[in-house]
Order: C-alpha cells, then sequence, then structure tokens
C-alpha cells in the first residue's frame, strides 16, 4: 500500500465508495433520508442509523445518547457534523458522543462517508457523518407528535416554519423520558448490575427504579435573502439530558448539555464560472458531569468527574464550473478545547472537597486548505481531492509536550457507467486523524508521544438500479499506520502506536416484487487484525469489528403513504475478538420487528409497531478496554443487554 499510495498532491488517491444510498447520491456516500419518519422508537440516532447503513453499528451506552462504529472505528476515527458544525463529546468514556447531540426528529437528511473520503472536513480518517436539520420554508408548516412506549418512554414535540419573501423561520421543540428498558429476561438496567458487578457499582436501593434519562431540545433557525442571490442562515441548537443512566459504566451522567451554533453567508452564480462562495462561522460546546451519587459507592460521599469541551471553527468554500470541470477550494480552520477536574461530594451535605484535574486544559488548533475536481469522460467519472493539515496540540500543564503534526489527505475516485443502469467503481485514498487529548494527556493512561494515524485504502463496488431493483455490493481493504490502540494492563502511558489492517465488505439490495411489495436485504462483514501481537499479549485480532451482521425485511404499501413493514436482523457469534485487550465471546443473535404506519389523512398518521417481538435477550456491543466498564467478580466486562420486546406508538399530526 506505501508504494501504491505516494504522499503527494497528484498520486495520493482515494475512494469515495461507499454508497449504500436510499436516496440519490454520488457514490462516495449513503444518503438517508426521512430520518425522524424511520426513527420513531427515540430520538437516539445511532439506533436509526445502525438499523438502516450496513456499515454502521451501535454501541450500546444506555436507553439514549448510544454510540456509532463506521466499519468498526469510532471516536476521533470517524468525523460528526450537523449543519457543518464539527460537533465533538466531552466524556471520555463515550457518554455524550457527538451524534447524541441532535435528535433524529429535526434532521432532514444524513450522509454516512465510509472511508477516507472527505478533504473538506478536519479528522475524517475513516469516514463520517454529515447531518443535515430541517429547513425552514416560506410558506406556513407545522407537526405536532406524540409518542409512547412500554417502560414508561413518552415523547411531545413540535416543529413550525413560516415567513416571506425575506425572512423565514423554524423553530423546533422536543421533550422525552424514559423508564429503565427491561432485557429480555426481565431485568431493568439496574438489575443487570445485580448479577455479578461489583456492590459499589451497584445502584442505591432509592435509585434502582429511577428514569433511565429526561431528555430537552430546542431547535431554532433564520436564513435572511439579501438578494435574489445571497443568504443569511443563522442557526441554534440546545441539548438538555438529565440523570441519564449507564448501568454498565461505574458513574452516571447528571446530566449532558450542549449547544450549537452556525452563522453562514452563501452567495450564489457570482459569475458564469463562479458558482458559489459559502463562508461558515460556527461554535459547539459540551458540559458533562459524570458521578457516582446513584451508586451504592455514594452512599456516604461520591465522585464528580465534570468534563468540558468546545469546538469552533471558520471554513470557506469556493466553487467554481469550469467548461467541464467542476472544482472546489476552500479553506479550513478550528480550535477546540477539552478539561475536566474531579472532586468528592459529601452525600448528606453536599460539600465539595478538593478539586483535581483529570484532564489539563488541551487547545487543538487546526488550518488546512482543500481542492476538489470532478471530470466526466464519456461513460468515466473521475473525482479527485486533496487537503493539508496543520494542526498543533497544547497542554496548559507545562509538564506535558506540545505535539504539532502534518499531513496530506487526498483521493481519487473512479466510476465507470456500464450503461444507464448500473456502474462499477475503484478507488484509492488516504487521510489522517492526529491524537486527542484524552490519549495524550488524561491521567494515567495518556501517551504523550503518539503520533498521528494514516489509513490508506482501496475500495470496489458494484451498483445496479433498475425498474425491477437497487443493488451495491463493495469491498474495502485499509491499511492502519500508527493507529491509536488501548493497552490493558498497563498502569500508565496505555495508548500506543499499532499498525494494523481491515477488510471487509457490504451489500445492500432492494427488490421490487410488485408495485406494492418490496424485499429489503442488507449485510456487512469486516475483521480487522493488528500486524503484531502488543507486547505480552499474543492476541493479534483488532477489536471492535463486529462479526457478520444483516437485515431481511418485507414491506407493503396497502394503500398511498400506510405501509406494513417486518424485518428481521441476526448477527453471527464473535468469534474473532480482542481478548488480550478485554473483549469477550457474545452469541449469535435474531430478533424481528414489526411496524404499521397508517395514514389517516394527509395531515394525520399513526405508527404502532414492536421490536424484538420475542423477547430474544442478547447483547451486540463487546467490552473493549478503552471504555472503562464494570467488572463481574470473577469473570468478564460486564455486557449490557440489549432491550425485549418493546412496544411503541406513535401520532403525528401536520398542517
Amino acid at each position: 500500500m506505501n508504494r501504491i499510495i505516494p504522499l503527494s498532491f497528484i498520486a495520493v488517491a482515494s475512494l469515495y465508495a461507499a454508497e449504500i444510498k436510499l436516496a440519490p447520491i454520488s457514490v462516495e456516500s449513503t444518503l438517508i433520508t426521512e430520518v425522524a419518519q424511520n426513527a420513531k422508537i427515540s430520538a437516539d440516532l445511532a439506533q436509526a442509523l445502525s438499523a438502516k447503513v450496513p456499515s454502521i453499528d451501535m454501541s450500546r451506552r444506555s436507553g439514549i445518547a448510544n454510540d456509532i462504529f463506521i466499519r468498526g472505528q469510532k471516536r476521533d476515527n470517524i468525523s460528526v457534523e450537523v449543519d457543518g458544525t464539527k460537533v465533538c463529546g466531552a466524556c471520555p468514556n463515550r457518554m455524550d458522543p457527538p451524534v447524541s447531540h441532535v435528535l433524529a426528529s429535526q434532521i432532514e437528511d444524513v450522509e454516512v462517508i465510509e472511508g477516507p473520503y472527505d478533504v473538506e472536513t478536519f479528522g475524517v480518517m475513516s469516514g463520517g457523518v454529515k447531518i443535515t436539520t430541517k429547513k425552514p420554508t416560506k410558506d406556513l408548516h407545522g407537526e405536532v407528535n406524540l409518542g409512547f412506549g412500554a417502560w414508561g418512554y413518552t415523547k411531545v414535540g413540535a416543529t413550525v416554519s413560516g415567513g416571506n419573501d425575506v425572512v423565514k423561520v423554524l423553530v423546533s421543540g422536543s421533550s422525552e423520558a424514559s423508564g429503565q428498558y427491561e432485557d429480555g429476561d426481565g431485568n431493568t438496567m439496574s438489575e443487570q448490575t445485580l448479577k455479578g458487578a461489583p456492590v459499589p457499582n451497584q445502584y442505591l436501593p432509592a435509585q434502582k427504579d429511577m428514569l433511565a434519562y429526561k431528555k430537552k431540545s430546542l431547535m431554532a433557525k433564520a436564513f435572511v435573502t439579501i438578494t435574489d442571490d445571497q443568504e443569511l442562515r443563522l442557526s441554534v441548537t440546545k441539548n438538555k439530558s438529565d440523570d441519564v443512566l449507564y448501568a454498565a459504566t461505574p458513574m452516571d451522567a447528571i446530566y449532558d448539555y450542549s449547544n450549537i451554533y452556525s452563522v453562514e453567508y452563501n452567495i450564489q452564480n457570482i459569475s458564469d464560472m463562479y458558482k458559489n462562495i459559502n463562508l461558515q462561522y460556527y461554535s459547539s460546546d459540551v458540559d458533562h458531569p459524570m458521578s457516582t451519587e446513584y451508586r451504592n459507592a455514594g452512599a456516604a460521599s461520591y465522585m464528580i468527574n465534570q468534563l468540558q469541551t468546545t469546538m469552533e471553527g471558520l471554513k470557506l468554500k469556493n466553487s467554481f464550473d469550469l467548461d467541464s470541470y467542476k472544482l472546489v477550494v476552500g479553506l479550513d480552520g478550528s480550535k477546540r478545547t477539552w478539561e475536566g477536574e474531579k472532586f468528592m461530594t459529601a452525600t448528606a451535605t453536599g460539600i465539595e472537597g478538593v478539586h483535581s484535574v483529570s484532564l489539563t486544559h488541551t487547545l487543538t488548533q487546526n488550518m488546512a486548505v482543500f481542492a476538489k475536481l470532478d471530470k466526466s469522460f464519456g461513460d468515466l467519472d473521475v473525482s479527485i481531492g486533496a487537503r493539508y493539515d496543520s494542526t498543533n496540540i497544547n497542554p496548559d500543564d507545562i509538564t506535558k509536550k506540545e505535539n504539532d503534526y502534518s499531513a496530506l489527505n487526498a483521493n481519487i475516485l473512479t466510476t465507470y457507467n456500464l450503461d444507464n443502469k448500473s456502474k462499477i467503481f475503484l478507488g484509492l485514498g488516504q487521510a489522517s486523524r492526529v491524537p486527542d487529548a484524552r490519549e495524550l494527556y488524561i491521567l494515567p493512561t495518556g501517551t504523550q508521544n503518539l503520533d498521528q494515524t494514516t489509513n490508506q485504502e482501496i475500495d470496489l463496488g458494484y451498483e445496479l438500479n433498475s425498474d425491477m431493483m437497487k443493488l451495491k455490493v463493495k469491498g474495502f481493504y485499509s491499511q492502519l499506520n500508527d493507529y491509536i490502540y488501548y493497552h490493558k494492563g498497563l498502569a500508565a502511558s496505555a495508548f500506543e502506536n499499532i499498525d494494523a489492517t481491515v477488510y471487509g465488505g457490504e451489500l445492500s439490495a432492494s427488490i421490487y416484487a410488485t408495485n406494492e411489495l418490496t424485499v429489503d436485504m442488507s449485510a456487512s462483514y469486516r475483521r480487522g487484525q493488528k500486524s503484531e501481537a502488543l507486547t505480552g499479549q499474543t492476541d493479534k485480532d483488532l477489536a471492535d469489528m463486529a462479526p457478520l451482521r444483516g437485515n431481511l425485511g418485507v414491506s407493503y404499501e396497502y394503500m398511498n403513504n400506510s405501509i406494513a413493514t417486518l424485518e428481521t436482523q441476526l448477527s453471527d457469534k464473535w468469534s474473532d475478538y480482542d481478548k488480550d485487550n478485554g473483549e469477550q465471546e457474545l452469541e449469535a443473535w435474531g430478533i424481528v420487528n414489526a411496524k404499521i404506519k397508517h395514514a389517516v389523512s394527509k395531515n394525520f398518521d399513526w405508527t404502532i409497531g414492536v421490536n424484538n417481538l420475542f423477547d430474544e435477550t442478547y447483547a451486540q456491543s463487546n467490552t473493549y478496554v478503552d471504555l472503562t466498564l464494570v467488572a463481574i467478580v470473577g469473570s468478564d466486562i460486564m455486557v449490557l443487554n440489549e432491550p425485549g420486546r418493546y412496544v411503541y406508538t406513535n401520532l403525528d399530526f401536520k398542517f
């Protein structure tokens, strides 16, 4: 791979070969539309994505705020943007992953980049998620959503949009809460800790039946038309989650508050060649205190570890039509702060003890220039992109090392249209990501001299889109150089650089059996291996690589916009896993889900559904030690089971 992808602007290449598209989009990505319609279970975007995109797996952490993997990659190996705003979590233990800071009901569509194929965004090493929220409209529109489900789940949401030729405004609000879900054995989240968790990690008697979470969100947007070709776009999103339980983790979130701001100026049709200029300033912040307050460990005094992060950026993008060439060039700059402190609090009095640093205040600054060029040569489409990054990471603690990194990321994609219904695509790619503050400086496991990780990848695929069916099949091979990995058993400096490979494939298909009946299927497989076992270990399997998984579903449209769906989700057992670093064998599983969406009129529809119809007990998320999880006495790390049978209903009113 090193000879195939030399570090140069011309030859460094990547494939945008990651499309499992549910709506038309270029082959570099998967576009999911109607996210709100598909996410009827809760506001959790991770659950909606993992159900729709074969390359995405969900990491179950709680009843809400779950994390995602793209082809076995997570954390800083993938990037998350909301309307162009890069969002980061504050918790080093992933209690507040970036996808948890926007609600599924607020989203217009989601683009999933699979691989190192986005030169416009900082940190898209192995993939990314680009979330587009709903836009304000000139005409008055609105909707009210009511949701109810098992275990006391309730949701109320409303959106209204309207304006005139100058100003268009949208306001969307939501409030939801849920009790603790029960697994297939009938155990709540707190009761799962009774099956072998140490007594200090079990819940206090007064807290064992508390709600699993409460979540509120408010989004407001205003689009101002300056001239026919110029528009000012303003948006703000505020999220408040309170008392979120993380049963498999020693601590719970007292609250998780975030804000996302964006100011964007867009100018169209500047000249025949200069088509567009877009300037955006964005800012996001997260405040996340986690605590042992609800556990037996907090009976007399409890620990709080409060983490905070901010992300601020400025991006300038220019688009040109140069005869038959389409060119995009731009500048991208951002700075992120991340810090944490911990302290003990007396349970009876609420008096706080001495505060100490858990993560030194760290500033990460990035500057980049990027370009992308598209050109068609008959049936052959070619896309070339490149990005140069310069990054400085500076901790406040003068005893810790300041780090500087630079990287050239670039790509080339070739798509050959066999006919007007099918195509093949091939490409190569390289992208890097720098270590984050947790990996470098958190006590005691941070490693101050980590190198940045580079992903070199090749992808190959075939797509068919006919009147009878849609089919996409693709494979990939990824070489990870200086991959940042957690080494179990080290008292300090547990993060280290290793070399590894990841390979696999994905398949998705929709068969239109009749005008009313559609059969959907998907499958994914990936395998990861270290080039060498870590010092003192023998296992070369790479963590976070879920086994073979697939979906098979049937949808029947029995009247206009009314659909009945029956699907099964299946997973092989975990047989290739990193036992030396905390993972364990998990059993194979299969569940059945059913749903009916009935359109009473164009202004009102209702949905009723049941997930895990046969109340199976299963777990899909493994226990790699880069997460701090509860240890089971005399056994492995605690595995959090998935929800058992879950019945839900939604009422949607529109005007």
